[in-house]
């Protein structure tokens, strides 16, 4: 691939990641974990280094009733991620599910009540977070999942 071309992403969880940023690792894990009765369907890809593996992109698909509204999904990821909920200034971002919230690192978003998709990135790739997280559509179904 040259510079900047995209890789699909496959289907997790029920959602089409559409687009992963050139230069993304190639080592890629699936993983399904929960944390405070919400359920998460993550992917990883991560690249080996000199000094052991470094993660570049992870999407998680998030699903629990405590999820009801954006706000109430920014207050679960500050847990989550053990982020100061004072300090942590956000921006609004559309996406086709509805508004979404980023910083230089990640993006998340409600696809529904009980629904919701965070994307996190290095910053290296912190220039196609967005693009990233935009190319995340429900909907698509994966037959070996």
């Amino acid at each position: 691939m040259s510079s900047g071309e995209t890789r699909d992403g496959g289907v997790l969880d029920g959602f089409h990641i559409g687009q992963v940023p050139d230069g993304v690792g190639d080592e890629v894990s699936d993983f399904a974990t929960e944390w405070d009765d919400v359920r998460f369907a993550s992917r990883v890809w991560e690249r080996q280094t000199p000094d052991g593996h470094r993660v570049d992109l992870r999407v998680h698909v998030l699903r629990g009733e405590r999820l009801v509204d954006l706000t109430a999904l920014r207050e679960f990821l500050c847990g989550y991620h053990e982020r100061d909920p004072a300090e942590w200034q956000l921006s609004e971002f559309p996406h086709g599910d509805g508004p979404g919230l980023h910083d230089g690192g990640q993006a998340f978003w409600l696809v529904e009540p009980g629904v919701a998709v965070n994307v996190l990135t290095t910053p290296e790739f912190g220039g196609s977070l967005l693009s990233t997280a935009r190319s995340i559509q429900a909907g698509d179904s994966d037959p070996q999942q």
